[in-house]
């Protein structure tokens, strides 16, 4: 096996569930006691929400390289950074290490291609389903997709910030996603990518009118290929 790195954090509840996917599937194809060779620099995501609410991106960018730094120098082979909005500083930490960075856009870009997903919707805080760097990166790999909903932007930037992170689990958020996929299940869309790695805890991703990508699962499957080789 070969040793992957997480830069974790942000928040803690989506890294706890990258470890226990990793894990589980690492298990799983190997069989008895298997499990992954990890190494995690675990943030303090109160630091990097300061950052991000300051519009300060080199200070995020600052914090996520030093992460990656002292990743590298403890035998990571290559990493995942375990949010989507920080891959908005993603040149930047990847320019900081000679090893890889598997992009989560793009492991979710490569999954929807090789099913022929052409059209589908984005879904995730108002950063990543308004700014270009995640965006163009699925666009990148032949999906089309809807104009961002500023509405439904805002309603998961709530979410996110004031339970998710916080590992909070509300019914009337569970509810308000299953609506919001309901009505964007009547456009035309092949899919919805789950472009921010908390939300799975409030969405069922296998019980969908839709079918849903959902990035979380699918970053944390890429690291498991690198893993095993």
């Amino acid at each position: 096996m070969r040793k992957l790195g997480l830069i974790g954090g942000l928040s803690w509840t989506s890294t706890a569930r990258y470890y226990e996917i990793i894990n589980k599937t690492v298990q799983r194809r190997l069989g008895g006691q298997h499990s992954a060779q990890l190494l995690i620099e675990s943030l303090d995501f109160a630091a990097v929400a300061s950052c991000v609410s300051d519009d300060d991106w080199d200070c995020a960018a600052t914090q996520l390289m030093e992460a990656a730094r002292r990743l590298e120098r403890a035998g990571a082979g290559a990493l995942l950074i375990c949010a989507n909005s920080m891959h908005r500083v993603y040149d930047q930490v990847q320019g900081a290490v000679a090893i890889p960075i598997l992009h989560i856009a793009d492991e979710v870009g490569q999954a929807m291609q090789a099913d022929g997903v052409e059209k589908a919707a984005l879904i995730g805080t108002r950063r990543v389903m308004t700014e270009k760097f995640y965006r163009q990166r699925l666009v990148a790999h032949g999906v089309s997709l809807l104009p961002p909903d500023m509405e439904l932007a805002e309603q998961v930037d709530r979410i996110f910030y004031d339970e998710l992170t916080l590992g909070k689990v509300n019914r009337e958020s569970q509810r308000f996603m299953k609506s919001s996929l309901t009505d964007i299940a009547k456009q035309d869309v092949q899919a919805a990518v789950l472009a921010c790695t908390e939300l799975e805890m409030i969405v069922d991703v296998r019980a969908n009118v839709l079918p849903i990508y959902d990035c979380t699962s699918i970053h944390a499957l890429a690291g498991v290929d690198f893993i095993l080789g």
